[in-house]
Parts: structure tokens; C-alpha cells; sequence
């Protein structure tokens, strides 16, 4: 079934939207014995992002949430360790405007991954620059001129198959620029169009029993482009060259990449509520599954799957055939944020943890039932998908939530 559009309307139950179609699934309730997760620590607020920026970092074993902030008047990057106390904060380009009665200079959200055989934070600054920070200490590994308007997250991954990482930052105005562990140019491409989301790195490596070769494998950069109101998907090689670029059926608020039992894939979330999956090989349409009549959020894959947040819902979807495997209903027509997926309970079996946007919380197993349950307290907004890290040393993680207001709550069951 490679490179077929595949349609899957479905007629949605209580809260949800009516489709066109019907497509049979499984619908899981919500068990009143489920456990309720205890938050176990939280910070105080801080200004400076709605939480959607916040990742984390591994040091030395010990788990960090960094997050962009705001102090002093001064953009910074903030590291919080385990129990709430801040390890360390930095500068954003050592620029001071406390007092001066402008605001700081903006920055992306952050992206954390291996560089150089070291872990790494990058974000851009609105400004148009690539900033890399040791998440160690904060010092600075290296700062880069994008020529251009930035505030889009980077990616970090290895573009070319030569076994080192590179971090690909894009402009809002099409310009990208990929860069070595030292901050040494790899490729510059202009892409003579507005980019509106984030670049993705894709490094699958290829299965050699599906004919992809001893070795094979598919990398490049995902960049996303709008003009004219048209929007094009193009995969560029690690020589920044296109291989391919196409037009999407849907106009996405969000993707990822994910890998599938065939091929990787580009998980786009419509506005129209479509799941839309393009295949990195050749860039075709592979599905187009209809889920509600309202936006559709992306979340993280499991191997052959893909979890997806909207309107009151999540729903786990099959990346091969477009099956809709089952759907998960909770807290009335609220948002639901980008899913994650993470062992929470320590039976070695990752399933998909999801927040809405009124901070409550669900951990679910790989049926779509649910393990566990929380919530953030108050009046709580969270716009940020869920976080994960071992927090209490008991060899499972634990879900950390940013709320929109800078607070960072760890919940356990």
C-alpha cells in the first residue's frame, strides 16, 4: 500500500464532530480506579515563555529543565534540576537590557540533542541568531548570524549519514543554515519563500529487509514553506540540495517524523482536523485520515504509530494503513497538547501521556487504557505537550508539566 492516499473519516462520539465516513475503531473510557498521579514537586512562576519552549537535558545522570525566561529584564536561558532548585541560568548573547525600556530580545523554543559527543541546547533568537549552550553550566558553545529574522526551533540531527550531528536552523524569511559541532557552516540554502514551522531533522536509518540496501538510510531536513497562500513540504539532502518538494493536502500546524514498518514518514496536523502522512522517500501522499472537524495537534510515534491531540480527544493512528487504532476522550471539548510517550509506570512497555490545555493529565498504555491520572492545580493553562525525566529516583519517569505561566510541576503515581 506505499504512496496511496488512504481516506479514513470517522463518525466521532460525545463532544467530537461528525465526519463524511465511518471508519470502525476502538473507543476506551476512562477507568474510575485509575491512579491518581501526586504532584511530587513544582517551581514558582517566571515570565519569559508559555512553556512550549521548555525541554530536558541529561547531566551526569541527573535530569535538568531548561526553559527560556525572562529576569531582570534580561532574556535567559534557566536550568531547574530535580526538587525545583535552579542550577543555573545564562545570558542570552550576554546582551543586558535591564532598564534601558526595551524588551529582551525573543528566542525560539529549545531542541537538545548529541553534538560532537557532548549533550547540546539550541534555540534562535528573533533577532537571527543560532545559539548553542553546554546544558552543563550555560556557557556558550557557539553563536551564529542566520542572516535573517529567526524564532523558529532548531533541529539537531545527522542530515549527512557520516555519524556526527549537525543543528539546522531556518529564518522566517527561507534562508537555512546547517552547522558542524563547532559551529562551522555545512550548507546555507535560500528557499525564496516565508517558512512558518520548525525544521525537522529526519535520520531514520533504512531496513534492509525492505529493500532499502545494506546501510541505507533516510536523512535530510524537513523545512515547511507558505507563499501566496500556497504551502510546499521540501526534503533537502545534507548538501542542503532539494530532493524533493510537494504540496500537502492539508495546511499543517504541526508535524514530526516518525518511523514506520515500510519507510519514514512526515506526520503533518491540519487545520482542517486531518492526519496527513507524506513519505520520505519520494514525498507522495501515503494517508489522509479525517479525524474532526477542528485543528489536530502531533504528537511523538511509537514505532508504526502516531499519537494525536484535539478538541477533547487523542487518538493513536496506525502510519501504515491509516487506522485509526482507538481514541481516548476526556475533559469535554478542551485542547488536548501534542502528545508524548514515555514508560511511566516502570513495566518497560512506553505509552502515550497527554495534557490538555486546563492541565489535566492522562497516562495511557499502548491499548489506549488509562494507567494514570493528574492535574496541575488552580487556574492552571498549559499550552506545552508533556516532558519526561526520573525525578524521584525510582526508575521510572515521571511526567513534568510547564504550565503557561513559567511554573514546572513533576506529577508521580
Amino acid at each position: 500500500m506505499d504512496r496511496r492516499v488512504l481516506f479514513a473519516s470517522l463518525i466521532l462520539f460525545a463532544g467530537g464532530a461528525t465526519g463524511v465516513g465511518v471508519a470502525l475503531f476502538a473507543f476506551v473510557g476512562v477507568d474510575d480506579a485509575t491512579i491518581d498521579a501526586e504532584v511530587v514537586w513544582e517551581t514558582e512562576p517566571v515570565a519569559g515563555d508559555d512553556g512550549s519552549g521548555a525541554v530536558v537535558a541529561t547531566m551526569d545522570g541527573d535530569p535538568l529543565v531548561l526553559q527560556p525566561t525572562v529576569e531582570d529584564g534580561n532574556r535567559t536561558i534557566r536550568a531547574t534540576a530535580a526538587g525545583g532548585d535552579v542550577e543555573w541560568t545564562a545570558n542570552v548573547n550576554g546582551v543586558d537590557t535591564a532598564g534601558d525600556g526595551t524588551d529582551p530580545p525573543a528566542t525560539s523554543g529549545l531542541v537538545t540533542g548529541d553534538l560532537g559527543g557532548d549533550e547540546a541546547v539550541a534555540f534562535t533568537t528573533e533577532s537571527g541568531s543560532l545559539v548553542v549552550l553546554d546544558p552543563a553550566d550555560g556557557t556558550e558553545r557557539f553563536t551564529v548570524d542566520l542572516g535573517g529574522p529567526g524564532g523558529l526551533r532548531p533541529a539537531i540531527g545527522d542530515l549527512d549519514g557520516d555519524g556526527d550531528a549537525e543543528v539546522a536552523a531556518v529564518t522566517t524569511d527561507g534562508r537555512v543554515r546547517a552547522v558542524d559541532a563547532t559551529g562551522d557552516t555545512e550548507f546555507e540554502t535560500d528557499l525564496d519563500a516565508p517558512v512558518e514551522l520548525r525544521p525537522l531533522a529526519v535520520d531514520f536509518v533504512g531496513d534492509e529487509s525492505a529493500g532499502d540496501g545494506d546501510g541505507a538510510t533516510d536523512r535530510g531536513l524537513a523545512v515547511a514553506t507558505a507563499a501566496d497562500g500556497e504551502r510546499s513540504i521540501s526534503l533537502l539532502d545534507g548538501t542542503g540540495d532539494e530532493r524533493w518538494t510537494t504540496t500537502p493536502s492539508v495546511t499543517p500546524l504541526s508535524w514530526s517524523a516518525a518511523d514506520t514498518r515500510s519507510s519514514p514518514v512526515l506526520a503533518l496536523g491540519g487545520a482542517n482536523g486531518n492526519l496527513e502522512t507524506i513519505d520520505v522517500a519520494d514525498g507522495e501522499t501515503r494517508i489522509e485520515v479525517g479525524l474532526q472537524d477542528l485543528p489536530v495537534t502531533v504528537g511523538d510515534a511509537d514505532p508504526g504509530r502516531v499519537y494525536v491531540g484535539g478538541s477533547g480527544s487523542v487518538w493513536a493512528v496506525d502510519l501504515l494503513d491509516g487506522e485509526v487504532v482507538w481514541k481516548q476522550q476526556y475533559g469535554g471539548d478542551t485542547r488536548v497538547n501534542a502528545p508524548g510517550v514515555a514508560d511511566v509506570d516502570g513495566d518497560g512497555s512506553p505509552g502515550p501521556v497527554v495534557v490538555n490545555r486546563n492541565g489535566r493529565v492522562l497516562a495511557l498504555n499502548q491499548q489506549g487504557e488509562v494507567i494514570a491520572r493528574g492535574e496541575v492545580g488552580g487556574t492552571a493553562v498549559v499550552y506545552a505537550g508533556p516532558l519526561f525525566a526520573d525525578v524521584t529516583g525510582d526508575g521510572s519517569a515521571e511526567v513534568l508539566v510547564v504550565a503557561e505561566d513559567g511554573r514546572i510541576v513533576a506529577l508521580s503515581d
